[in-house]
């Protein structure tokens, strides 16, 4: 298989979008990839991530290939478990400590940073509007994340993911005080779910 059929198939397996890093790992030499790129019109959808000219960009897979170890979080997680009414404006992700966000931050994510240690707590997959899969946290996680954060988030949106959460049928009550308990929130979710519950 030559070069350029390899880059054909990563292409068409990653429906049309493509690290160069990804593409170099499969054992496409950078000038021959720069130079399929060139000839096939295929542009830079973000640093060292390309697209070819019909694939459909989906700004959440994007981020995600483009940060593997972020998790979707806080508003974008709210979005993912419907417990927000309206898309937030900017994708919100989770990193772990450690992590330089500066690219991130520039181009309008928002960027939280956690402990390594709990940085892998309450991963689940799901799907974007596009149908792309990417991992975001659960909903108990999500709730324990925005009491944590609640100065930076919008007390409409914290008092709507709250109020509809605490509706939901699908709620783990006891998962949720457990990561409570990790994430130092307990007494404050106590007094939220005395109100709601």
């Amino acid at each position: 298989m030559t070069q350029y059929n390899l880059l054909d198939q990563l292409f068409s397996d990653n429906h049309g979008i493509l690290k160069t890093t990804d593409a170099v790992h499969e054992g496409v030499s950078k000038p021959m990839f720069y130079q399929y790129v060139k000839e096939h019109s295929i542009e830079s959808v973000s640093h060292g991530v390309y697209a070819t000219p019909n694939a459909w960009v989906d700004e959440m897979y994007l981020l995600h290939i483009r940060c593997e170890e972020a998790i979707f979080s806080h508003e974008s997680a709210l979005f993912f478990h419907d417990l927000t009414g309206r898309e937030p404006m900017h994708h919100t992700i989770t990193v772990k400590t450690g992590y330089n966000p500066t690219r991130l931050t520039k181009d309008g994510i928002k960027v939280y940073t956690i402990k390594r240690e709990l940085h892998q707590i309450g991963i689940c997959e799901m799907t974007t509007p596009f149908g792309q899969t990417v991992p975001v946290y659960d909903m108990e996680r999500t709730i324990c994340d925005i009491i944590r954060s609640r100065s930076s988030i919008e007390m409409q949106t914290f008092q709507e993911a709250m109020k509809d959460y605490a509706k939901r049928k699908d709620k783990n009550l006891r998962r949720l005080m457990q990561y409570a308990s990790m994430f130092h929130v307990e007494r404050k979710l106590r007094q939220y779910l005395e109100v709601l519950l």
